[in-house]
């Protein structure tokens, strides 16, 4: 199975070479691609220093900072046309653990098409979010799974991996959200498409380097999109019957 990583940067250099180095000891036979928004602080520049040094590293440089969502679209369209059979999405600076690479794919093999790395399954841990972080992100969650009918608990995670035929049946260009609202989206396109939905723990933790992309817009994005799509589904019996949550297993 042929996996590319994707990592999405913006003013990553404090961490950008440790993560690629990472993930080469986590996954030593994946490729990985850094899709940066153009980061001043020169992130793609030590990228593709590091890219010489590792191998198996490609650098896309986009000309300007256009959000997360767009950058992972432009990440999958890369790999796809390029012909691997699994696409991994990930953060940059270490919130999520490289070492948890293997347990994420792994699923893939089984004929699962999109495994998520979960806060919010057992044994998944947050070990630094306060309590009432902790509940509007769970309150986020639960407000998706009920309105669009999911069969997950975490929607808005942004750790996982997608096999390549679940990403062919999905009409990435149609994607419009970013951050959480790209995630959400996602999950409800692929349970649509029939997708097997595994869930596996994982520990998720604060980037200790650089500056958090977290703003007040994209929780409201989210749940702008979510109130959406929920209308849309409410008001369409055939969504509701596409998005069964029974294709969702944990492990």
């Amino acid at each position: 199975m042929r996996v590319l990583v994707v990592l999405p940067t913006y003013n990553e250099a404090a961490n950008i070479v440790r993560i690629l180095e990472a993930v080469r000891v986590a996954l030593p036979e994946a490729n990985v691609l850094v899709v940066d928004d153009s980061s001043p602080d020169s992130t793609s520049k030590l990228a593709l220093e590091a890219a010489e040094r590792l191998g198996q590293v490609d650098v896309v440089v986009r000309p300007e900072k256009n959000g997360l969502g767009q950058a992972y679209r432009a990440g999958f369209a890369w790999g796809l046309e390029r012909g691997y059979d699994a696409l991994v999405e990930m953060d940059s600076d270490f919130s999520h653990d490289p070492a948890a690479l293997p347990s994420l794919v792994a699923p893939l093999g089984d004929g699962v098409e999109l495994t998520i790395g979960s806060r919010y399954v057992p044994g998944g841990e947050i070990p630094d979010w306060s309590f009432s972080r902790r509940m509007i992100s769970r309150g986020g969650n639960l407000y998706a799974k009920v309105l669009l009918g999911l069969g997950v608990e975490d929607s808005t995670a942004g750790f996982r991996a997608y096999a390549a035929s679940l990403l062919r049946r999905i009409d990435l260009a149609s994607v419009r959200a970013d951050s959480y609202g790209f995630q959400v989206e996602m999950t409800y396109l692929s349970m649509r498409a029939g997708a097997e939905i595994r869930e596996v723990p994982i520990r998720f933790v604060d980037r200790k380097e650089g500056v958090s992309k977290m703003s007040g817009h994209t929780v409201s994005e989210a749940l702008a999109l979510v109130t959406t799509l929920g209308a849309k589904r409410l008001l369409r019996p055939s969504l509701r019957r596409e998005s069964a949550p029974s294709t969702a297993s944990r492990v």
